[in-house]
């Protein structure tokens, strides 16, 4: 990986890619998120963990069960994408590794303590969002993603008698420019960065 990224690539990635609040009505079909999905899984994570689960909600019936745990100010938003991803971790990851560290299947123990296992479920859970959110945006789709939900009343909902638990939401679509923002600030790197 010597050569970077032409412009129209990283424009589509970072800088001309905006955060969507409103949606055509173009479906996404399941083809093209399993397409996001087998691309954003290839994303670096600790020992190749892998905790991330994602529940792509589409159907009517779906978006019926996860419309009372949104904010009043992401309901309509949500449900009018086409898809609104619910990117979870799961916090037995430990369980897979064998299978997704084969150099080093004992690496299940470094991960027994229940807080250390929530700690890396949740750090690497949030970095395989984003890699999901820029895989997406590579393959042509918007994303909105958000907070704004009740964690409990969701995970209630849709992970039951499950070690998965939500992080935060993303609605995934063909965003329309309805109720888009003007771009924020952003900080310049003599603000956020250290150079030692």
């Amino acid at each position: 990986m010597t050569e970077s990224l032409d412009d129209t690539a990283l424009d589509r990635l970072f800088r001309t890619a905006r955060t969507r609040n409103g949606w055509t009505d173009r479906p996404v079909a399941e083809a093209l998120l399993r397409q996001v999905y087998d691309l954003a899984k290839m994303g670096p994570t600790s020992a190749n963990v892998s905790p991330a689960r994602f529940v792509f909600v589409a159907s009517a019936a779906a978006k019926a069960r996860l419309a009372p745990h949104l904010s009043n100010t992401n309901r309509p938003k949500a449900l009018a994408a086409p898809v609104c991803a619910i990117v979870a971790f799961d916090l037995d990851f430990a369980q897979r590794i064998p299978e997704l560290f084969p150099n080093n299947p004992g690496a299940q123990a470094w991960f027994a303590d229940p807080k250390v296992a929530e700690v890396t479920a949740f750090r690497n859970g949030s970095l395989q969002g984003a890699y999901l959110m820029l895989a997406a945006r590579a393959l042509g789709l918007d994303c909105g993603p958000m907070s704004g939900f009740s964690q409990s009343g969701l995970d209630a909902e849709f992970f039951a008698g499950t070690s998965w638990r939500s992080n935060f939401l993303c609605s995934l679509g063909y965003g329309s420019d309805e109720n888009l923002f003007p771009r924020n600030p952003r900080l310049a790197f003599e603000d956020a960065c250290r150079v030692l």
